[in-house]
């Protein structure tokens, strides 16, 4: 699946798009700024999950250097 993020600079250009998306058989859906924050912080976690445990003193002198 793939997903398109547009954002516009008035509700009627939004509600346009939405309109635009239900005729051509596509979802839309409005989100507030925190959801979108939501679903970029959970995209950001699973691109940085790599499976592997970190050894906390290891990171911890990394997060030291910065």
């Amino acid at each position: 699946m793939e997903t398109l993020v547009v954002q516009g600079n008035t509700k009627s250009e939004m509600k346009l798009f939405k309109s635009l998306a239900h005729r051509l058989g596509l979802k839309a859906k409005f989100m507030s700024a925190s959801e979108m924050e939501d679903l970029s912080l959970a995209n950001a976690m699973e691109t940085g999950r790599t499976g592997e445990f970190v050894d906390l003193k290891v990171f911890l002198e990394n997060l030291e250097k910065k």
